[in-house]
C-alpha cells in the first residue's frame, strides 16, 4: 500500500506539466465521485419521503420545527 508521503513525493519527481495534468485529473475524478454521492443521498432521500419516513414542509414549517428543536436543546 502506498502511503500519501510517497505519493507526494512519486509527485513531486514529476514535470510541472505532468503535475498540473495530475491535478486537473484528480480534480475532475473527485468532482465524478461527488456526484455520484449526491446522486445516490438524493435517492435515498426520495425513496424515504415515498416511504413514509420523511414528510414534506413548507418553508415555514421547517423553520418552526428547527427554532423548536433549537429552543429545546438550549433548555437541556
Amino acid at each position: 500500500m502506498i502511503t500519501f508521503e510517497s505519493a507526494l513525493d512519486a509527485v513531486s519527481q514529476l514535470s510541472i506539466d505532468q503535475q498540473e495534468m495530475l491535478i486537473d485529473i484528480l480534480k475532475k475524478r473527485n468532482a465524478e465521485v461527488r456526484r455520484r454521492q449526491i446522486l445516490e443521498e438524493c435517492r435515498e432521500g426520495l425513496a424515504e419521503c415515498r416511504s413514509g419516513v420523511l414528510k414534506t414542509q413548507t418553508a415555514e414549517e421547517a423553520i418552526a420545527d428547527l427554532r423548536n428543536y433549537l429552543d429545546s436543546s438550549e433548555d437541556a
